[in-house]
């Protein structure tokens, strides 16, 4: 199974001006195998709204990791 390529944040609009806006890790990101598109994965439980930024993971972490591989199996169809 693939990596994701890329992690979802939800940035939010800073309350003062100079103030940096507040970025929240809310999912992953896979690209198509056609290459024409990208499957966003949300984590669950969380309530998406605002701006949306798609970034290439900085580092690579195992716990990342293995919440992506769990969201994976809860995502996938049971037989």
């Amino acid at each position: 199974m693939s990596k994701p390529s890329h992690r979802a944040y939800v940035v939010s609009t800073p309350k003062k001006e100079g103030d940096k806006g507040f970025w929240r890790e809310v999912g992953v990101i896979w690209p198509h195998k056609s290459g024409n598109g990208f499957d966003v994965v949300i984590h669950e439980g969380i309530s998406v709204h605002g701006r949306l930024v798609c970034t290439e993971p900085k580092e690579k972490d195992a716990e990342f990791e293995a919440r992506i591989q769990d969201q994976i199996r809860e995502a996938s169809p049971q037989s």
